[in-house]
């Protein structure tokens, strides 16, 4: 799995329907609206490295209204729900 976070800087009168867009293109799990320096959120999620440049350059940065994006690439997920698990199986 290849995980990304990607930050987003939308024209104003466009955040609303940029965001409807992107939260539709394949790969993308969730889309928040921000406080901040930035306007939007995106958390992407794909199967290889190689599938995030179709979703984030290919696909996020050519919706309309999109102004710029930084990506932020993960390297490993620390979640309460996989902790959880765990113990329920019996792992420390």
């Amino acid at each position: 799995m290849a995980d990304a976070i990607v930050l987003i800087t939308a024209e104003s009168d466009m955040i609303g329907e940029a965001a409807r867009q992107i939260v539709e293109l394949p790969g993308v799990k969730d889309v928040y609206s921000v406080a901040g320096d930035v306007d939007l959120v995106a958390v992407v999620s794909t199967d290889t490295f190689d599938d995030l440049a179709s979703v984030i350059p290919d696909g996020i940065a050519k919706v309309p209204g999109i102004a710029s994006t930084q990506t932020l690439m993960a390297f490993r997920t620390y979640s309460k729900e996989d902790d959880a698990a765990a113990f329920d199986l019996g792992g420390d």
